[in-house]
């Protein structure tokens, strides 16, 4: 199966998780009419034989030969890779499909899920500098829990991080979680969190479909966590426009499992997972080689995002979340001086909203 996280594309000279890119180097390169014409010969070819929609694939490889004379005239590598993209994307939409540029000569590998040491050696000191993900993790204000999340990694190395985050907030009365800035990554590690929310009966989450093989793999939670589960109490999702793949399927499995509400802008629309395919010595395509389907609505968030139970501004997301909570908490709340700490606390939040005191 041609999957590898989205994360670990530093090799190709790029930062990418999701829709999020930092390009390493942004200065013009010249190509050459050899890398170009084997760059896209070798585009068309991979996305007919592994693009999760045959049908589409072949709309575009014809796209592709129809615009042959424009690309012809590009002698630069970021610009071709832009019109590339820009093509291949226009077929049906999907935000997964991209090429990328690199000035440096991408490493050579007998099958794109086989990394060299040396490439597993750097995915592995960058997960753990970026802490697997996890940004932030905090107690609020009114008892709230609060987790930034900005990438979901491999389970397997980054499980001991999702336990310490889990047991830093299991005492909280609520939970926020954060992927505002989370462009998606494993899904495997999405089951691993997701699994944290559910008590010991497995419950379905979401299947991906593969086109290699005609196979699906479906993911359940797992009854047996390492950190402490949180069972029974409010979880509010944040996502922005920029909220894609991965933590849209986060977002999408709780919310048709009615397990949290999201609160936020809806997300970027990419429910097609794959893999990056060398296309030459300086280019590379992600392909989309499978497909989300939810076990609840047969369908996926393609196209469409993930729409919030709240609508309102990113910016706007955080303080909405936590005024809900701390109202709540208000509601439930009996001890006279608790009580007028919360309602201080949703007083100051109501300002910052800009809707004043009710």
């Amino acid at each position: 199966m041609r999957l590898i996280a989205c994360i670990f594309s530093l090799l190709f000279g790029i930062f990418v998780i999701g829709n999020i890119v930092i390009v390493a180097q942004e200065v013009p390169v010249k190509i050459s009419q050899k890398d170009r014409e084997g760059a896209i010969k070798s585009l068309s070819e991979n996305i007919k034989r592994s693009y999760v929609f045959p049908d589409a694939a072949e709309k575009i490889a014809a796209k592709l030969k129809a615009n042959a004379a424009t690309y012809a005239s590009i002698d630069e590598g970021a610009a071709l890779a832009e019109a590339l993209t820009r093509d291949i994307q226009s077929i049906n939409g999907d935000k997964h499909l991209r090429v990328r540029f690199s000035p440096e000569v991408l490493p050579e590998r007998k099958e794109i899920s086989e990394p060299s040491a040396e490439e597993i050696k750097e995915r592995v000191a960058f997960m753990k500098r970026v802490n697997f993900g996890f940004e932030s993790v905090k107690r609020l204000d009114g008892n709230i829990g609060y987790i930034e999340l900005r990438g979901f990694m491999d389970p397997a190395m980054g499980e001991n991080t999702v336990a310490a985050a889990m047991d830093f907030i299991a005492n909280t009365d609520a939970l926020i979680f954060d992927l505002r800035r989370n462009g998606g990554g494993d899904p495997e590690m999405v089951q691993l969190i997701c699994s944290y929310f559910f008590g010991d009966d497995p419950v379905h989450l979401n299947d991906l479909y593969w086109r290699e093989g005609d196979q699906t793999k479906e993911f359940w939670t797992t009854p047996k966590v390492r950190g402490a589960k949180y069972l029974g109490k409010d979880i509010y999702i944040l996502t922005s426009s920029r909220t894609f793949s991965g933590a849209e399927e986060f977002s999408y499995n709780l919310k048709n499992l009615k397990r949290a509400s999201i609160v936020g802008e809806t997300t970027g629309g990419g429910a097609h997972p794959g893999g990056f395919f060398r296309l030459g010595d300086h280019f590379s395509a992600f392909i989309s080689t499978g497909r989300a389907i939810n076990p609840i609505t047969k369908t996926n968030w393609e196209g469409t995002g993930v729409k919030p139970d709240v609508e309102t501004s990113a910016d706007a997301a955080y303080n909405t979340a936590y005024l809900q909570a701390i109202e709540k908490s208000l509601k439930g709340t009996v001890d006279p001086d608790l009580k007028r700490a919360l309602s201080d606390l949703a007083e100051r939040l109501r300002k910052e909203l800009g809707k004043g005191a009710k």
